[in-house]
């Protein structure tokens, strides 16, 4: 009974309320399902494209910076600064209408973006392009104002976001190009410095990475980015200049001079510390601006190459220039040219910087003393060649510390011959003739198929390689082998770096200098080194031009024919060191082909007046002091450069003393005052391989002329030109023709 009142009560009108209820909450349910379809049908793409935004933004490559290039004294020679691209997303700013007109205006008015190619890819790639960029390489200073405006609270600029990388920059131009080169658009380093010591500088890009958990909340993971580690180089920027400014100064004295073209084909010069193989400067000519290295004006004056590299005859001037940029392939092979290292990448015969060498061969080996006394009568047969001197009429008896003063052929082959070839090759070896130095530079060129070796060398191979023809080498071999002859015969290991340093400043390396080996003896260097000092000093010295005011030096001249013999084209140098008595650096001065009528090319002084004006400011701020008297024009001149007198003369010199070595009494050499015949006011007669000594002075050049022959010959040495001067005419010269086998020297 019970159970039945109770079963009773759930009664008709309740199971009609709870049917209700059922069928709202279906409703509700069927109305929430519909709501949300309409959601995903209406704006689940643009929720999704949302999404994905926030993903995009939110991964992306954080740059790494590039390390910093120094100077010795902490000079900035490159460095990285942080740029910025304009990036353009066409779908966030096509979210509203409103946006548009706002983000074009701003792109207009503050970044200076023309907007009608930016309206037109907006509305055709509204819905796909979130990644356009607008403009590349944007400072801070020309992006602020736009950022300003981007974010004032009412901005309805949209769609626009800067992604930053870094820009490589060169403080001083074309300062030390060879040495530094530069990076590609892509941060990796080409030619020089910044190519050898890419890894080192480059660093390591991080990552920002962006992602939803799992409450579909964006989360983000950061990787940093590892800066790169800066270097500190051995070059001094302040001698640097100073090299710099003497090799332009050249081609501007001989820039489209005998012919249209530079001052030279080439030039180079090195300062090198002769007791730690660092160097201080390095520099060829023509340089370019590491800022702007395709800058077409940088090739005028070069000659134009063919495809072999090979130069055509033509030069590039203003009015072809626009042709070779045109021409791509041209372009490069020309801008490649422009940006190789002369001072490492190109061979050339050395000539007779290279005397030296053989006489510590031959006196290091045993097979000379260094007192023995050679005759030259102007040429020596050797072979099937009469083989000629630099002084045809011959030098007469002369010691070996004398042929090198002279700078005598005949002298030297008597040397060689004496030393042997397999002992001559074999000192070529240890002096690194042939082999790489292993400079801290990209490009250093490879020469041992270049050099003779004890089973190729004839007769005739030795005679010409013992004044410095017949093989080639680079300036970085023949200097590094040159400072171990004047250093007591230690081979230091050429460096340009000298410390690697963190982001942070700390030191990672230091680079100290390496003796490689030892190629000669202390005695043997002392002897060499006796004999270089005369070569400047002596009073027959081919070098004398050389010397810097206030100073003694030493050091050897160099003159070499180029290949094919017999087209008056010639590559002059000068090698030498300072102090006299105690050298601490060591200079090289190549220059190749001087812009010269060939009839003249072959005059060594080319070379010695670069090294002396150079010099003349970089041993006073190297604190190195004079030891010498100097003449009122030599006062004169270290005035005029501003350069104080480190030290009063040490001693008066008797009247007509004064100058460089018994040169006129207002320092100026028979050369520069052609009018004085040379051997004037000698009291003791001309000795008969001297008769050059009587020849005429053509006004023009400055040069003595043979009345029997009209060749241009060095009133001081003897030394005959490669040309004829026209007997008749004054100032113009006519090339004469070679005789075979002659190697023209100093």
């Amino acid at each position: 009974m019970d159970s039945k009142k109770k079963y009773s009560k759930f009664t008709i009108k309740m199971q009609k309320k709870l049917v209700v209820l059922f069928l709202c909450v279906l409703l509700a349910f069927v109305g929430l399902s519909y709501r949300l379809f309409a959601i995903t049908r209406d704006n689940g793409e643009q929720y999704k494209k949302q999404v994905l935004s926030q993903q995009r933004y939110d991964s992306i490559t954080l740059p790494a910076k590039r390390g910093t290039i120094y100077d010795a004294n902490g000079s900035i020679l490159a460095t990285s600064e942080k740029v910025y691209n304009v990036i353009l997303d066409a779908v966030a700013v096509s979210e509203k209408e409103e946006y548009l007109e706002p983000t074009l205006e701003a792109l207009r008015s503050q970044l200076g973006i023309d907007t009608a190619d930016v309206r037109t890819y907006i509305a055709a790639n509204k819905d796909t392009s979130r990644y356009r960029v607008l403009a590349k390489r944007l400072d801070y200073e020309q992006i602020q104002g736009f950022i300003e405006l981007q974010n004032a609270e009412d901005s309805k600029v949209r769609g626009i976001w800067f992604e930053e990388e870094y820009k490589r920059t060169y403080p001083g131009n074309s300062l030390a190009c060879d040495v530094i080169g530069f990076t590609t658009s892509d941060n990796v380093g080409s030619y020089g410095l910044e190519e050898y010591y890419n890894d080192v500088l480059s660093g390591t890009p991080g990552r920002e990475y962006g992602y939803l958990n799992d409450d579909s909340n964006l989360q983000r993971t950061t990787i940093p980015a590892e800066d790169g580690n800066s270097i500190v180089t051995t070059i001094d920027n302040n001698i640097q200049r100073i090299v710099e400014k003497y090799l332009k100064k050249f081609d501007e004295e001989y820039h489209d001079n005998a012919h249209e073209g530079y001052g030279a084909l080439n030039m180079g010069c090195i300062i090198m510390e002769v007791n730690t193989g660092k160097i201080l400067a390095m520099a060829s000519y023509p340089a370019y601006d590491l800022n702007d290295t395709r800058n077409t004006q940088a090739l005028i004056g070069m000659p134009v190459l063919d495809e072999e590299g090979k130069r055509t005859g033509e030069y590039i001037n203003a009015d072809n220039v626009r042709m070779i940029e045109e021409d791509n392939e041209t372009f490069y092979r020309q801008l490649n040219a422009l940006w190789k290292n002369f001072c490492i990448s190109d061979t050339y015969e050395p000539g007779s910087v290279s005397k030296p060498f053989t006489v510590a061969a031959g006196i290091e080996s045993g097979s000379i003393t260094g007192e023995e006394r050679y005759y030259c009568d102007g040429k020596l047969h050797v072979g099937d060649y009469d083989i000629k001197c630099h002084n045809t009429w011959g030098d007469g008896e002369l010691s070996v510390a004398e042929g090198v003063e002279r700078s005598c052929n005949v002298n030297m082959m008597y040397i060689a011959s004496a030393t042997g070839v397999n002992i001559f090759t074999q000192f070529q070896h240890i002096f690194n003739i042939g082999l790489k130095t292993n400079i801290d530079l990209a490009g250093e060129a490879r020469t041992a198929s270049v050099v003779f070796n004890k089973d190729t060398m004839g007769p005739t191979d030795l005679a010409t390689n013992s004044f410095g023809q017949g093989y080639n080498a680079t300036m970085i071999q023949m200097i590094s082998g040159f400072c171990s002859l004047i250093n007591g015969g230690y081979y230091y290991e050429p460096h340009l770096v000298s410390k690697i340093v963190s982001p942070s400043g700390a030191t990672v390396q230091n680079i100290e200098p390496r003796i490689l080996k030892q190629t000669i003896s202390e005695s043997t260097s002392v002897k060499v080194r006796e004999m270089c000092n005369l070569v400047v000093s002596g009073e027959k010295g081919t070098g004398k031009t050389a010397r810097p005011a206030g100073y003694l030096i030493g050091g050897k001249t160099g003159t070499a024919e180029t290949l094919p013999r017999g087209n008056h084209e010639y590559v002059v140098s000068f090698m030498g060191y300072a102090p006299i008595d105690d050298p601490q650096i060591a200079i090289y001065v190549v220059v190749d082909r001087p812009n010269v009528p060939g009839a003249i090319m072959d005059d060594a002084k080319f070379a010695t007046r670069i090294v002396r004006s150079i010099l003349t400011e970089v041993l006073p701020y190297e604190g190195i002091f004079m030891t010498e008297p100097l003449s009122d024009k030599e006062i004169e001149e270290l005035e005029a450069l501003q350069i104080e007198i480190m030290t009063p003369p040490v001693s008066e010199e008797p009247e007509g003393e004064e100058g460089e070595e018994g040169d006129s009494p207002d320092g100026t050499t028979s050369e520069e005052n052609p009018e004085t015949t040379e051997g004037e006011g000698e009291s003791e007669p001309q000795a008969p391989t001297e008769v050059w000594r009587t020849f005429p002075i053509d006004p023009a050049t400055g040069y003595a002329v043979d009345p029997n022959t009209g060749d241009y010959v060095d009133p001081e040495t003897g030394h005959v030109f490669g040309g004829s001067y026209d007997l008749g005419r004054s100032g113009e010269g006519t090339e004469a023709s070679p005789s075979p086998m002659q190697a023209p020297e100093e």
